[in-house]
């Protein structure tokens, strides 16, 4: 069974690392919820080390501007690893192949500016879905969509034998008290109409290997038994924490609110009956992280 917290102090001490979400944990895709801030702050005041792990289709250098407007401040984090980096890193290694079909909004074309890690990366060339060796997918063109709407062109792009590349696997995101859908909601169609969707953010391997990997490149040896992960997503932050052997704090006040009947703490009842109905077991559980 899930232990209820009441703050991330009461655990820290047994943690060296936290592997953090941040849409729904450290902001609401406006603003930044300052007891989460705060609780960052202190954890790396007292030696630890926070990697901001998101399923943002966007390279890390896009998101550090991003969430300090929101009112994150630098030292609230020691670096970031994005879906986007695992899934760019895919695409111009040729996943998908050289010609794609995109899906998402004129924001997202940074996705496409070129990648400095590998030797000879694929030329990538965007063109209509009837000359695609691939899709590309970092969101709906409208957020607010039905999904559905996109069956026509899968119908499509299955029967040529596409592979789509999602590069947020998320279902949906709540930006303030709206909430909108994702590339992952998307992908998720074109799987179950018989595409085959690929996958490199939470819960899938890549992005905690990249995780990882951010950690080593601060010099720091940090063993699994010392990483928590922390997130609101139960199918993206904590089946990939259970998919890694991590353990997990799940915060029940993001996307499972209502679910889980999250005022400040969870209904402890509620609680239950949300994580029996998902199957999943966090280590720990909290209302907000604070």
């Amino acid at each position: 069974m899930t232990r209820i917290l009441h703050a991330l102090s009461d655990i820290s001490a047994d943690y060296d690392a936290l592997f953090c979400d941040l849409w729904g944990c450290v902001h609401n895709g406006i603003t930044a919820f300052p007891a989460a801030v705060a609780a960052l702050q202190a954890f790396r005041a007292k030696g630890g080390t926070v990697i901001l792990l998101t399923n943002a289709p966007r390279q890390r250098a896009m998101i550090e501007p991003q969430i300090t407007r929101m009112g994150t401040p630098r030292d609230a984090w020691d670096a970031i690893a994005t879906s986007g980096d695992s899934a760019r890193l895919a695409m111009f290694s040729g996943a998908v192949g050289d010609k794609v079909f995109f899906i998402g909004q004129p924001h997202d074309d940074v996705f496409f500016d070129p990648i400095r890690i590998l030797d000879d990366p694929v030329a990538i060339t965007r063109v209509p879905l009837e000359q695609a060796t691939g899709i590309v997918c970092c969101g709906p063109e409208d957020p607010f969509a039905d999904p559905e709407v996109m069956r026509p062109q899968f119908l499509y792009a299955r029967e040529k034998g596409l592979k789509l590349l999602c590069a947020n696997p998320d279902i949906v995101v709540d930006r303030g008290d709206t909430r909108e859908w994702c590339a992952g909601a998307l992908a998720a169609l074109y799987t179950e109409m018989g595409g085959e969707s690929l996958y490199f953010g939470k819960p899938h391997p890549p992005v905690y290997d990249l995780a990882r990997r951010r950690i080593a490149e601060l010099g720091r040896d940090i063993p699994d038994s010392r990483i928590l992960c922390i997130g609101d997503g139960i199918h993206t932050d904590i089946r990939g924490a259970q998919g890694e052997d991590l353990d997990s704090l799940f915060i029940s006040g993001g996307l499972a609110a209502a679910a889980t009947k999250t005022a400040d703490h969870p209904d402890p009842e509620a609680l239950k009956l949300y994580l029996d109905g998902e199957q999943q077991e966090p280590t720990f559980t909290m209302g907000f992280l604070r």
